[in-house]
């Protein structure tokens, strides 16, 4: 799947955005969000808490002028990771949820995924992305493994046990070929 150059990437407004984002957090595909019992308030007050932290963003994404997607990055050393891992120059956390959709399109959460990757190496200063998805989301793992994600070990949260992955720059575009994702 081609990774379209029709997505683009906008800072999240808490107030704002708050609606939108409670009905994807809180929708029953994004049990692994932690957010199912949220209130849109508990979903502004969050995203509002991350607008303000200096060491972390989020980010709309966007195809065609549609929402169809929330991008977290954050500083792996500083926020969720610290003392889980080795954390190296260059690296950056990153979570994604792609918006419930009535009638989905083959392929399309892989676009999506393809589209952060790009946006997130896009900064030249990001060697690798840093991933910690819970070990039961076996269809993220899946996903990650096609953009060259690789699986570094399980890891104890507080909030759950995850699977500590990297990508690397070169093993992002080794996943890509001519531009699409394998």
């Amino acid at each position: 799947m081609t990774a379209p150059a029709r997505f683009t990437f906008r800072p999240v407004d808490p107030p704002a955005d708050a609606g939108l984002l409670h009905t994807w957090v809180t929708h029953p595909k994004a049990s692994f969000w932690l957010m199912s019992d949220a209130s849109r308030y508990d979903v502004e007050r969050a995203y509002a808490d991350i607008a303000q932290a200096p060491y972390q963003d989020a980010f709309i994404g966007s195809s065609d002028g549609e929402p169809v997607c929330l991008l977290e990055r954050y500083d792996p050393a500083r926020v969720e990771l610290p003392g889980l891992y080795d954390a190296e120059p260059g690296d950056v956390g990153m979570h994604f949820l792609v918006a419930p959709a009535d009638r989905p399109v083959h392929g399309f959460t892989r676009a999506v995924i393809a589209a952060v990757m790009g946006e997130l190496f896009a900064d030249p200063s990001v060697r690798r992305v840093v991933v910690e998805p819970d070990v039961r989301n076996t269809a993220v793992h899946a996903l990650n493994k096609t953009v060259g994600f690789e699986v570094i070990r399980r890891i104890r949260k507080p909030e759950k046990e995850a699977l500590l992955s990297i990508c690397t720059r070169a093993g992002y575009e080794a996943a890509l070929d001519g531009g699409r994702v394998r």
